[in-house]
């Protein structure tokens, strides 16, 4: 009987990445579409919020794009995003590795994205439809009803929803002749 060997197992290493994470981190990986769209917005709203004050900054850039790819992770609470700046590959990379607190990327977001948060969100499709990953050609709406036990007995009648699709599309048909 043949004796097994093992490969090593370095725990003890002074390096626990390679020294670049751009080798870790896939080449389809969601992170990069992510950098790759931050970087192409016009950020200007956000950068102007800024004052020169005695303390520095995390670039807005940067923190824009950990809040959006937490996002794309369904990560929204600023300590999980602050958790996985510290143990998630993609985080880092997107970072660069600093670790902003949880109170900064709160402050970041609260404060300063909130009245740019709309014409990012619009940059963003726009930039998705011109890199095709994204159609406006067909709106598809889901109408399914489930029943729930706190408002078991509210519904929306069909003659309801019928009559007020009616109103709405006449609205439009006359802001469209409006304009």
């Amino acid at each position: 009987m043949t004796k097994a060997v093992f490969k090593d197992y370095p725990q003890g290493q002074v390096l626990l990445f390679p020294t670049s994470l751009d080798e870790k981190l896939p080449a389809d990986s969601p992170a990069r579409l992510v950098n790759q769209i931050v970087d192409n917005l016009d950020i200007s709203d956000i950068v102007n919020t800024y004052k020169g004050e005695d303390s520095s900054f995390y670039h807005p850039r940067m923190t824009l794009k950990v809040i959006i790819f937490g996002y794309l992770n369904n990560i929204y609470s600023c300590r999980k995003i602050e958790k996985a700046l510290q143990d998630r590959i993609s985080f880092m990379w997107l970072s660069g590795n600093p670790v902003p607190d949880h109170n900064t990327i709160n402050r970041f977001r609260s404060s300063r994205l909130k009245d740019a948060i709309n014409d990012i969100f619009t940059q963003v499709v726009k930039l998705l439809v011109d890199m095709d990953y994204l159609s406006l050609d067909v709106v598809y709406m889901d109408g399914t009803k489930i029943e729930s036990r706190a408002g078991r007995y509210i519904f929306v009648w069909r003659k309801t929803v019928e009559k007020n699709k009616a109103k709405l599309e006449e609205k439009i048909k006359k802001d469209i002749r409006r304009d």
